[in-house]
C-alpha cells in the first residue's frame, strides 16, 4: 500500500496494490500490520455498508463521545469525501481533507478519531463501505453543517442537480457551535 499525503497529517490516502489480470483483479483493504508499521494501533469494532443515488451528501458525522477513526472506501460508484478536524488543540482544527474515492481508484481514507466525515455521491449510485474503531451510539451522534462557510468545503456540486440531505444533516450545527474535541 502506498500512502498519499493530505493537508492534514492525521489523514491518509492510501493506495493499495492491485493485482489484476483478465479474470479480475485482487487487492488488500486492510493489514494491521501495515497500520502498526505507522504507529496507528486501532481495533476495528464495526464495519458499515451504505448505498446512495446522485447527489446525497451524507454528513458532516461524528461522535462526541466514543469517537471513531474510520477506514473507507467505495466497492461501487464514485464520491467526494471529506474529513474535517474537530480537535480544538490540533494546529488543523476545522480545516479539511477532500478525496475522490471511487470503485474505479479503489482508493482508500484513514480518518482518525476526533474528525467529522461525509460524503457526496457523484455517480448515478454509489456504495460505501468503512470500517469503524468505535461502535455507533446514537446518543452521542453529531452533525456538523456541511455547508458552514467557516469551513470552506469546496463540494463539486457542478453536475449536481438535486442535493439530497437528511433532516439531520440540513438542520446540523455550523462549527461555531458544534460540540467539538478538546
Amino acid at each position: 500500500m502506498e500512502v498519499i499525503s493530505t493537508q492534514i497529517p492525521d489523514v491518509l490516502l492510501i493506495k493499495p496494490k492491485v493485482f489484476g489480470d483478465a479474470r479480475g483483479f485482487f487487492l488488500e483493504t486492510y493489514r494491521e500490520t501495515w497500520f502498526s508499521e505507522r504507529n496507528i494501533n486501532v481495533n476495528f469494532v464495526q464495519d458499515n455498508h451504505s448505498s446512495s443515488a446522485r447527489g446525497v451528501l451524507r454528513g458532516l458525522h461524528y461522535q462526541i463521545k466514543n469517537p471513531q477513526g474510520k477506514l473507507v472506501r467505495v466497492t461501487t460508484g464514485e464520491v467526494y469525501d471529506v474529513a474535517v478536524d474537530l480537535r480544538k488543540s490540533s494546529a488543523t482544527f476545522g480545516q479539511y481533507v477532500g478525496a475522490y474515492l471511487s470503485a474505479e481508484n479503489k482508493n482508500l481514507l484513514w480518518i482518525p478519531p476526533g474528525f467529522a466525515h461525509g460524503f457526496l455521491v457523484l455517480s448515478e449510485y454509489a456504495e460505501f463501505n468503512y470500517k469503524c474503531t468505535e461502535y455507533y451510539a446514537p446518543e452521542h451522534d453529531r452533525s456538523l453543517l456541511w455547508n458552514d462557510p467557516a469551513l470552506g468545503i469546496d463540494w463539486p456540486l457542478n453536475n449536481i442537480a438535486d442535493l439530497v440531505l437528511s433532516e439531520k444533516d440540513n438542520a446540523a450545527a455550523p462549527l461555531a457551535q458544534a460540540e467539538v474535541f478538546a
